[in-house]
């Protein structure tokens, strides 16, 4: 029979009576899914009772008490947005159009011709994950070329699931060296140089994650031109605008040299982090076209993408940026708010390889202030992250990286002696 049927004849008071009774649950063949990586960590500190546990894990600012925090900005953002008596109605298929032109001009800069040409077709999209996946969708949809996106090794967890699920193959370029913690430039410049042309390839903008490792301009400058020449299509993914240096214009300097080397790129952007704007999920997608033509073609065919997907997205975090970004006094409000993150993150940095010293390593960590933004591969393996999880309370991935927004002044000391008695 069809679906494992079995057919109970059953007595009832009133005669006889057919119940169809399946033999087996719809559902019976689902496997049960690996834990997220991440969220393990959280729940295994969550269960621990030891008053100095720290958690390392979570991608998400906390300020020196280790605790969320809204920007000042955000909250005198939606004080003038309930002002307004604002309307829930839906939202265009594309988002909110203020926050989609204010979202490319803080990446592009105010003045840059692509705006004023018209050649950017600019979706709101469900903050960075949601834009890289509108992005793989449309790649796999209308890239001419090699339907392959290169990574560098290692990237962004949620990166190879968010193209495998758009129906783009996935492969990795060098970029990690563990010997140093730092950047394998040579590694990537020789592999990038292998790469089929007319693939695709993504680049960290900035604040890489999961290593906190960046090329330097001049860095950048060369892999503009080893990318040029293999005919590459760059897909920016730009998580960080501002988290970084501290500075939104330092952090956008990738983006905009290649497009000013004349790399007609893609690029996704988010505001989780930079405007703390986590639970909204305010993200943009954009594709920079040859001509204002080519981009309204382009922009109907995601808006045609994202109908079936989602329909349209929310409006509250598009309204809360959008505000942020167009009225000057807000914005002034909110750059010294990113950039008060960013410094504090540097600043646990530079108190964390100190402390390590003062503890007596002997291991180099260089590596914890020349990286940036908020996370650092610590360079430490996965025996060593055992010792700081069961003796000392201290919750991070397997791989050694940390969330440098967890540390704070008050359990610095305490992180800097475990690693060391970890390490030593």
């Amino acid at each position: 029979m069809s679906l494992k049927q079995s057919i109970t004849i059953l007595q009832s008071k009133n005669g006889i009576s057919c119940v169809a009774q399946r033999a087996s649950s719809w559902w019976s063949g689902v496997q049960m899914g690996p834990p997220d990586a991440i969220l393990g960590v959280t729940e295994a500190f969550k269960k621990d009772t030891n008053p100095n546990k720290i958690n390392l894990g979570v991608g998400a600012y906390r300020d020196d008490n280790g605790k969320p925090y809204v920007l000042p900005s955000v909250r005198a953002a939606e004080e003038k947005i309930r002002s307004k008596g604002l309307d829930k109605e839906y939202a265009p298929i594309s988002g909110v159009a203020e926050f989609c032109k204010r979202s490319i001009e803080l990446a592009m800069g105010e003045n840059s011709p692509v705006l004023k040409e018209g050649l950017n077709a600019t979706i709101q999209g469900i903050s960075g994950t949601g834009s890289l996946r509108i992005g793989g969708a449309f790649l796999n949809g209308f890239f001419p070329g090699n339907k392959t996106v290169y990574l560098p090794s290692p990237s962004w967890g949620n990166h190879v699931p968010i193209f495998k699920h758009s129906g783009l193959d996935v492969q990795t370029y060098k970029y990690y060296d563990p010997s140093t913690c730092g950047l394998d430039f040579k590694g990537a410049i020789a592999d990038i140089s292998k790469i089929p042309e007319q693939s695709i390839i993504l680049l960290h903008a900035c604040a890489h994650n999961p290593t906190g490792v960046d090329p330097t301009k001049e860095q950048w400058k060369e892999l503009s031109d080893v990318i040029k020449k293999r005919n590459l299509f760059v897909f920016f993914d730009m998580a960080y605008q501002g988290f970084a240096t501290g500075s939104v214009d330092n952090d956008a300097f990738a983006v905009r040299y290649f497009v000013e080397q004349g790399h007609r790129v893609c690029l996704a952007q988010s505001f989780a982090k930079n405007m703390g704007l986590y639970g909204e999920r305010a993200g943009a997608f954009s594709i920079i076209a040859d001509s204002k033509e080519e981009a309204d073609r382009v922009m109907s065919q995601i808006k045609i993408l994202i109908r079936p997907m989602y329909s349209n997205p929310p409006v509250n975090g598009a309204r809360i940026v959008a505000e942020i970004l167009s009225d000057p006094s807000l914005k002034n409000q909110w750059l010294p708010e990113v950039k008060g993150m960013a410094d504090r993150i540097i600043s646990v940095r530079t108190k964390l390889r100190e402390n390590l010293k003062k503890e007596g390593s002997s291991r180099n960590w260089e590596h914890i202030t020349n990286q940036i933004g908020m996370f650092c591969f610590t360079g430490m393996n996965a025996q060593q992250v055992e010792k700081l999880v069961k003796e000392h309370s201290v919750y991070l991935t397997k791989d050694g990286r940390i969330s440098m927004a967890g540390v704070t002044s008050k359990n610095v000391d305490y992180l800097a002696r475990a690693m060391h008695l970890a390490t030593k």
